[in-house]
């Protein structure tokens, strides 16, 4: 027996008469997120992605217990500011001409694409929000800090995180936005007559597939938020921002293990009686089957099939030939360890190994199976073994092959 292993337009307004032509382009902001899946020997039950963007900001910086604990990862990017276009009076009554924040924090879903056309669905929310708010002394940042909601304790549904910074002129905060959370506005009891924000700070929820049913190889797709009066990134109708889109781009790679060894020896197999051939040979006791069970181990993370090919072909398996020509077939079956399934999430335990690959043509993997023994079983059936004892002394041989493919 041999084994192998085979794993933005534009837009143009036209003012009075043809003479004046004024065209926008909108840009956009891009951020790169990466993900990768490994199988992990050392945890084989924790089957999902790991996000690889360097990250920045509040989590690395300030409080990354906290956002592991939540799943949540955090970006500090001076490519999107906000700067006022009117100054904020004292205790507006409209939210939106004072200090509002709303981000997308809704969970929204968009594809992955791989290079083979597999398509899987993630899924991303904002899951926090935060900027370095600058402004003039008078009046100063600190006319926030006696009130109920100011930049440390967040109005709702905003939540407190801890993270501040300030300065007479300059606050640095960060808040906790749940899942689908309104606008957070704060009042302001004095005039600020300008003020900006210059950079942008915000902390993501990602919900990604299931790395064992997907194939390897990487798998890209992107999303855009609008940013501006209300749009997703939406800090009220007197603040501008310099850009007006953000786009996500995503990367998730994924890589697979498929191995399987045999032990030394473990490539020829001699068939046998169940107590050898003394029965026979001593008490005339005529042996109902020959048959030999060959261990192995495997590791998988992913879908593969098992396929036999034969030496000599019978009906649907493999046979054995004596030097007169006779002929026998040899059933081969398996029996893979817990974690690995059919399509039918049934266990395969002496699943027989067939040439048109029937039973063993998907195999998946529940959880990622390390160096698990698995065993091939063969046998000649009692009724072959019959005329094979009608020549006593003949040798039957032949030769099968099973295969392991990831192909699938």
């Amino acid at each position: 027996m041999n084994t192998r292993n085979t794993g933005t337009g534009w837009r143009a307004a036209l003012l009075g008469v043809p003479l004046y032509l004024a065209t926008h382009f909108a840009s956009a902001a891009v951020q790169n997120i990466t993900a990768e899946f490994r199988p992990d020997p050392t945890n084989p039950m924790i089957n999902k992605f790991t996000n690889t963007t360097p990250q920045s900001g509040v989590c690395p910086g300030h409080m990354p217990a906290r956002c592991e604990a939540m799943g949540i990862f955090s970006i500090r990017t001076t490519d999107i500011t906000f700067a006022s276009v009117a100054p904020i009076e004292p205790y507006h009554a409209d939210p939106r001409q004072g200090l509002t924040f709303k981000v997308p924090s809704e969970w929204r879903s968009f594809e992955v694409v791989s290079a083979q056309g597999d398509r899987e669905v993630v899924e991303m929310r904002i899951s926090g929000v935060g900027s370095r708010f600058n402004t003039t002394n008078p009046p100063g940042v600190h006319i926030w800090s006696p009130l109920p909601a100011n930049w440390t304790n967040p109005p709702a549904p905003c939540q407190y995180t801890g993270m501040w910074a300030a300065g007479s002129t300059l606050r640095l905060w960060f808040w906790i936005v749940p899942e689908g959370a309104g606008p957070c506005s704060m009042p302001t009891p004095e005039r600020v007559p300008t003020s900006n924000f210059s950079m942008l700070e915000y902390a993501y929820e990602l919900r990604t597939p299931n790395p064992l049913g997907m194939r390897a190889g990487q798998y890209t797709g992107s999303m855009s938020y609008g940013i501006g009066p209300y749009k997703d990134f939406d800090f009220g109708d007197i603040y501008r921002p310099n850009d007006e889109v953000l786009t996500f781009n995503f990367t998730l790679t994924v890589e697979h293990i498929l191995k399987v060894d045999l032990p030394p020896g473990g490539d020829r197999i001699e068939l046998l009686p169940q107590e050898g051939w003394q029965a026979w040979l001593n008490q005339g006791r005529r042996p109902t089957r020959l048959f030999r069970d060959q261990t192995f181990s495997i590791a998988a993370s992913n879908r593969f099939k098992m396929m036999l090919e034969c030496g000599l072909v019978i009906g649907n398996t493999c046979g054995l030939q004596n030097s007169d020509g006779d002929q026998v077939p040899l059933q081969i079956s398996t029996t893979l360890p817990f974690g690995l399934t059919d399509r039918y999430d049934q266990a395969l335990k002496k699943r027989p190994l067939r040439l048109d690959g029937s039973g063993t043509d998907f195999i998946q993997a529940t959880h990622y199976v390390n160096q698990r023994p698995g065993t091939l079983h063969f046998e000649v059936a009692r009724d072959d073994v019959g005329d094979m004892l009608e020549k006593p002394g003949s040798t039957y041989r032949g030769t099968a092959t099973v295969v392991w493919d990831s192909e699938v």
